[in-house]
């Protein structure tokens, strides 16, 4: 096999929510591929920490904060790593949160909150990196979905609405910039641990227990699964590969 297939040596990655969980999880695996990785977050804490991670693994990296529900923050993510690196190839839109409660009890403030977070945020840092990987010649853009983009769930409205839209949005933009050499696909997880689904168990009696019953691999899955994924969508090996969205769950979504 052509080892350049999967050779992220220097790339340039921005992931958003990267400080932690599944961000934190690809970062490592693009990182390991020989990507340069901005780290963005809010968390100054947790973002030193993880670059200090990836730094272990002798990666190039940095953080660069960002509020993802401020359009100036989302573009000024996009101009520092250009200032910083003078390229950006790999886009990874991977922040987002959750707000658990029955529709009618949701507030307007709180949809706009998970909407903004989830999929506004991606358009936003989608459009701040456009121009940058044209005038490179070629981009990747990475959308994280979720289980909830193909199911309903009566404590996920917003968020289902958020994750459904990441999906349409990445084929949408898969066929406007397919002929600027970008490729735009979505990555479904399913029930990973992370801390956002630890405050699911909390919320949710028996969820740990249904989890492991349906999912066919009968565990939980781990940030670590998503390395492989993320190189993959990065790397030149999925070049004829755009518009789609890939399921990481461990065969939950397809137990009937």
């Amino acid at each position: 096999m052509d080892g350049r297939l999967f050779d992220l040596s220097g790339k340039v990655a921005v992931i958003t929510g990267g400080n932690g969980g599944i961000g934190l999880g690809m970062a490592k695996g693009m990182a390991n591929a020989g990507a340069t990785i901005v780290v963005a977050g809010r968390d100054a804490a947790k973002n030193a920490d993880a670059v200090e991670q990836l730094q272990a693994l002798g990666a190039q990296a940095r953080a660069i904060p960002v509020d993802v529900l401020k359009e100036e923050s989302c573009r000024a993510l996009i101009a520092d790593t250009l200032k910083a690196y003078g390229r950006l190839d790999i886009l990874v839109n991977n922040a987002g949160m959750s707000i658990r409660k029955q529709p009618e009890d949701y507030t307007l403030a709180e949809w706009h909150t998970v909407l903004d977070s989830n999929l506004t945020s991606a358009f936003l840092c989608s459009h701040a990196a456009f121009p940058a990987m044209k005038k490179g010649g070629a981009g990747k853009i990475i959308n994280i979905g979720s289980m909830m983009s193909i199911f309903g769930a009566p404590f996920a409205t917003a968020y289902a609405a958020s994750k459904g839209g990441i999906v349409q949005m990445s084929k949408a933009m898969a066929t406007a910039w397919a002929k600027d050499n970008i490729q735009v696909n979505a990555i479904l997880p399913g029930w990973i641990d992370t801390a956002l689904t630890k405050r699911a168990r909390e919320q949710i009696g028996g969820l740990h227990e249904s989890v492991l019953k349906r999912t066919p691999a009968g565990r939980w899955g781990e940030p670590s699964d998503f390395s492989g994924i993320a190189v993959f969508l990065a790397a030149p090996a999925s070049d004829f590969i755009t518009g789609a969205a890939i399921t990481v769950d461990g065969g939950y979504s397809v137990v009937a």
